[in-house]
Protein backbone atom coordinates (compact mmCIF):
# COMPACT_ATOMS: atom_id res chain seq x y z
CA UNK A 1 0.00 0.00 0.00
CA UNK A 2 0.99 3.65 0.04
CA UNK A 3 0.21 5.24 3.40
CA UNK A 4 2.78 8.05 3.55
CA UNK A 5 4.71 10.03 0.99
CA UNK A 6 6.73 13.21 0.53
CA UNK A 7 5.73 16.19 -1.61
CA UNK A 8 8.05 19.15 -1.16
CA UNK A 9 7.95 20.82 -4.59
CA UNK A 10 6.43 24.26 -4.77
CA UNK A 11 3.22 24.94 -6.64
CA UNK A 12 4.90 26.94 -9.39
CA UNK A 13 7.29 24.07 -10.06
CA UNK A 14 4.40 21.62 -10.34
CA UNK A 15 2.48 23.95 -12.66
CA UNK A 16 5.45 23.94 -15.01
CA UNK A 17 6.39 20.28 -14.57
CA UNK A 18 2.91 19.02 -15.45
CA UNK A 19 2.26 21.72 -18.07
CA UNK A 20 -0.84 22.87 -16.22
CA UNK A 21 -3.12 25.28 -18.11
CA UNK A 22 -5.29 26.35 -15.19
CA UNK A 23 -4.24 26.96 -11.61
CA UNK A 24 -7.28 25.60 -9.83
CA UNK A 25 -5.55 26.21 -6.51
CA UNK A 26 -4.88 29.91 -7.11
CA UNK A 27 -6.07 30.83 -3.62
CA UNK A 28 -4.29 27.91 -1.93
CA UNK A 29 -0.63 26.97 -1.71
CA UNK A 30 0.63 24.01 0.26
CA UNK A 31 3.98 24.14 1.97
CA UNK A 32 6.63 21.41 1.61
CA UNK A 33 5.38 18.22 3.26
CA UNK A 34 7.85 15.43 4.01
CA UNK A 35 5.30 13.30 5.83
CA UNK A 36 2.05 13.39 3.87
CA UNK A 37 -0.54 11.28 5.70
CA UNK A 38 -4.16 10.30 4.97
CA UNK A 39 -6.80 13.08 5.26
CA UNK A 40 -4.20 15.80 4.60
CA UNK A 41 -4.71 18.30 1.75
CA UNK A 42 -2.56 17.37 -1.27
CA UNK A 43 -1.99 18.53 -4.82
CA UNK A 44 -3.63 16.66 -7.69
CA UNK A 45 -3.34 17.20 -11.43
CA UNK A 46 -6.54 16.58 -13.41
CA UNK A 47 -8.23 17.45 -16.71
CA UNK A 48 -11.71 18.98 -16.50
CA UNK A 49 -13.95 21.10 -18.67
CA UNK A 50 -14.11 24.59 -17.05
CA UNK A 51 -17.57 26.00 -16.41
CA UNK A 52 -16.71 29.04 -18.52
CA UNK A 53 -14.66 27.12 -21.08
CA UNK A 54 -15.12 28.55 -24.59
CA UNK A 55 -14.61 25.33 -26.53
CA UNK A 56 -15.81 22.66 -24.11
CA UNK A 57 -12.50 20.82 -24.06
CA UNK A 58 -10.89 19.38 -20.90
CA UNK A 59 -8.23 21.66 -19.44
CA UNK A 60 -5.31 20.37 -17.39
CA UNK A 61 -5.39 21.93 -13.93
CA UNK A 62 -3.82 21.70 -10.50
CA UNK A 63 -6.11 21.49 -7.50
CA UNK A 64 -5.88 20.90 -3.77
CA UNK A 65 -7.86 17.85 -2.65
CA UNK A 66 -8.04 15.72 0.48
CA UNK A 67 -6.33 12.34 0.53
CA UNK A 68 -8.87 9.59 1.21
CA UNK A 69 -11.60 9.15 -1.39
CA UNK A 70 -15.20 9.77 -0.33
CA UNK A 71 -17.68 8.27 -2.85
CA UNK A 72 -20.50 10.56 -3.95
CA UNK A 73 -23.03 8.19 -2.34
CA UNK A 74 -21.31 8.11 1.07
CA UNK A 75 -23.39 9.27 4.03
CA UNK A 76 -20.36 10.38 6.02
CA UNK A 77 -16.99 11.71 4.76
CA UNK A 78 -15.15 9.82 7.51
CA UNK A 79 -15.13 6.79 5.19
CA UNK A 80 -12.34 8.52 3.28
CA UNK A 81 -9.71 7.61 5.89
CA UNK A 82 -10.20 3.96 4.90
CA UNK A 83 -10.02 4.61 1.15
CA UNK A 84 -6.55 6.05 0.66
CA UNK A 85 -5.58 3.29 -1.80
CA UNK A 86 -7.39 1.47 -4.61
CA UNK A 87 -5.97 -1.83 -5.90
CA UNK A 88 -5.22 -1.86 -9.60
CA UNK A 89 -6.70 -5.36 -9.87
CA UNK A 90 -10.20 -4.24 -8.82
CA UNK A 91 -10.34 -0.46 -9.33
CA UNK A 92 -12.42 -0.73 -12.52
CA UNK A 93 -15.08 -2.92 -10.87
CA UNK A 94 -15.48 -1.87 -7.24
CA UNK A 95 -18.54 0.38 -6.72
CA UNK A 96 -16.53 2.93 -4.73
CA UNK A 97 -14.04 3.48 -7.54
CA UNK A 98 -15.37 2.36 -10.93
CA UNK A 99 -17.15 5.60 -11.87
CA UNK A 100 -14.18 7.71 -10.82
CA UNK A 101 -11.87 5.38 -12.74
CA UNK A 102 -13.94 5.86 -15.87
CA UNK A 103 -14.26 9.64 -15.63
CA UNK A 104 -12.09 11.20 -12.91
CA UNK A 105 -8.48 10.04 -13.11
CA UNK A 106 -5.70 12.23 -11.78
CA UNK A 107 -2.00 12.34 -11.01
CA UNK A 108 -0.68 12.80 -7.48
CA UNK A 109 2.78 14.45 -7.56
CA UNK A 110 5.35 13.12 -5.10
CA UNK A 111 9.07 13.16 -4.45
CA UNK A 112 8.85 9.59 -3.17
CA UNK A 113 6.92 7.40 -0.75
CA UNK A 114 7.60 5.53 2.49
CA UNK A 115 7.24 1.84 3.16
CA UNK A 116 7.98 -0.27 6.24
CA UNK A 117 9.82 -3.59 6.33
CA UNK A 118 9.14 -6.03 9.17
CA UNK A 119 12.38 -7.04 10.92
CA UNK A 120 13.25 -10.23 12.76
CA UNK A 121 13.90 -8.21 15.93
CA UNK A 122 11.18 -7.50 18.48
CA UNK A 123 10.53 -4.44 20.61
CA UNK A 124 10.00 -4.24 24.37
CA UNK A 125 6.36 -5.30 23.94
CA UNK A 126 7.31 -8.37 21.95
CA UNK A 127 6.09 -6.99 18.63
CA UNK A 128 8.22 -7.19 15.47
CA UNK A 129 10.20 -4.03 14.79
CA UNK A 130 9.63 -2.17 11.52
CA UNK A 131 12.23 -0.26 9.54
CA UNK A 132 10.94 2.60 7.35
CA UNK A 133 12.35 3.08 3.85
CA UNK A 134 12.04 5.92 1.38
CA UNK A 135 11.46 5.04 -2.28
CA UNK A 136 12.14 7.70 -4.91
CA UNK A 137 13.04 8.11 -8.60
CA UNK A 138 16.76 7.48 -9.06
CA UNK A 139 17.03 10.52 -11.34
CA UNK A 140 15.52 12.85 -8.74
CA UNK A 141 12.53 13.58 -10.95
CA UNK A 142 8.91 13.93 -9.95
CA UNK A 143 6.89 10.80 -9.21
CA UNK A 144 3.46 10.86 -10.87
CA UNK A 145 1.27 8.47 -8.90
CA UNK A 146 -1.94 7.32 -10.54
CA UNK A 147 -4.98 8.51 -8.64
CA UNK A 148 -8.74 9.00 -8.78
CA UNK A 149 -10.73 11.94 -7.46
CA UNK A 150 -14.34 12.36 -6.44
CA UNK A 151 -16.81 15.06 -5.38
CA UNK A 152 -18.92 14.68 -2.25
CA UNK A 153 -21.83 16.99 -1.40
CA UNK A 154 -22.56 17.87 2.20
CA UNK A 155 -26.37 18.03 2.18
CA UNK A 156 -26.36 19.71 5.55
CA UNK A 157 -24.88 22.92 4.11
CA UNK A 158 -26.39 25.60 1.91
CA UNK A 159 -25.69 25.54 -1.84
CA UNK A 160 -23.64 28.74 -1.64
CA UNK A 161 -21.53 27.50 1.28
CA UNK A 162 -17.93 27.05 0.04
CA UNK A 163 -17.64 24.02 2.33
CA UNK A 164 -20.65 22.27 0.82
CA UNK A 165 -18.42 20.35 -1.61
CA UNK A 166 -15.50 18.12 -0.65
CA UNK A 167 -13.01 16.92 -3.28
CA UNK A 168 -11.03 13.83 -2.32
CA UNK A 169 -8.58 11.43 -3.93
CA UNK A 170 -7.13 7.93 -3.68
CA UNK A 171 -3.84 6.45 -4.93
CA UNK A 172 -3.92 3.32 -7.09
CA UNK A 173 -1.50 0.57 -6.01
CA UNK A 174 0.02 -2.34 -7.90
CA UNK A 175 2.52 -5.16 -7.32
CA UNK A 176 5.89 -3.79 -6.22
CA UNK A 177 8.90 -4.38 -8.47
CA UNK A 178 12.67 -3.79 -8.40
CA UNK A 179 14.14 -2.79 -5.04
CA UNK A 180 10.78 -1.61 -3.73
CA UNK A 181 9.47 -5.18 -3.88
CA UNK A 182 12.04 -6.29 -1.32
CA UNK A 183 10.43 -4.12 1.33
CA UNK A 184 6.71 -4.47 0.56
CA UNK A 185 4.63 -6.31 -2.01
CA UNK A 186 2.65 -3.21 -3.05
CA UNK A 187 3.62 0.19 -4.46
CA UNK A 188 1.87 3.17 -6.07
CA UNK A 189 1.01 2.74 -9.74
CA UNK A 190 3.17 5.22 -11.65
CA UNK A 191 2.27 6.89 -14.94
CA UNK A 192 5.06 7.60 -17.43
CA UNK A 193 5.42 11.19 -18.60
CA UNK A 194 4.48 10.41 -22.22
CA UNK A 195 1.18 8.91 -21.03
CA UNK A 196 0.10 11.67 -18.65
CA UNK A 197 -2.23 13.23 -21.20
CA UNK A 198 -3.93 9.95 -22.05
CA UNK A 199 -4.38 9.00 -18.39
CA UNK A 200 -5.87 12.38 -17.46
CA UNK A 201 -8.17 12.68 -20.47
CA UNK A 202 -11.72 11.76 -19.32
CA UNK A 203 -12.43 10.85 -22.94
CA UNK A 204 -9.82 8.07 -23.12
CA UNK A 205 -11.88 5.17 -24.50
CA UNK A 206 -10.11 2.30 -22.75
CA UNK A 207 -8.32 3.34 -19.58
CA UNK A 208 -8.15 -0.34 -18.61
CA UNK A 209 -5.10 -0.50 -20.84
CA UNK A 210 -3.20 1.17 -18.01
CA UNK A 211 -4.07 -1.59 -15.56
CA UNK A 212 -1.06 -3.82 -16.16
CA UNK A 213 1.71 -4.95 -13.78
CA UNK A 214 4.49 -2.41 -13.39
CA UNK A 215 7.72 -2.94 -15.28
CA UNK A 216 11.10 -1.64 -14.19
CA UNK A 217 10.45 1.69 -12.50
CA UNK A 218 13.86 3.35 -12.13
CA UNK A 219 13.34 3.75 -8.40
CA UNK A 220 15.91 3.67 -5.63
CA UNK A 221 15.35 2.90 -1.98
CA UNK A 222 17.13 3.57 1.30
CA UNK A 223 16.36 3.19 5.02
CA UNK A 224 15.33 6.32 6.90
CA UNK A 225 14.81 7.38 10.49
CA UNK A 226 11.89 5.98 12.48
CA UNK A 227 11.00 9.62 13.16
CA UNK A 228 8.73 9.35 10.10
CA UNK A 229 6.51 7.00 12.10
CA UNK A 230 4.95 10.03 13.78
CA UNK A 231 2.95 12.40 11.57
CA UNK A 232 3.97 15.20 13.93
CA UNK A 233 7.47 15.04 12.49
CA UNK A 234 7.81 16.91 9.21
CA UNK A 235 11.22 18.03 7.99
CA UNK A 236 13.70 17.32 5.15
CA UNK A 237 15.72 14.97 7.36
CA UNK A 238 12.93 12.39 7.17
CA UNK A 239 13.85 11.45 3.60
CA UNK A 240 17.61 11.32 4.17
CA UNK A 241 19.39 7.93 4.32
CA UNK A 242 20.28 6.68 7.76
CA UNK A 243 23.89 7.60 8.51
CA UNK A 244 24.55 4.29 10.22
CA UNK A 245 23.29 2.51 7.11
Amino acid sequence: MCGRYASARGKQELLEEFQVELDGASDEELGPDYNVAPTKPVYAVMSRVPKAGPDGRPVRQLRVVRWGLVPAWAKDPSIGSKMINARVETVAEKPAYRKAFAERRCLIPADGYYEWAVLDEKDAKGKPKKQPYFVRPADGGVMAMAGLYEFWRDRGRADDDPLSWLVTCTIITTDAVDEAGRVHDRMPMLIERDRWGEWLDPGTPNAKGFLIPAGSTGLEIHPVSTAVNSVRNNNPELVEPLKEA
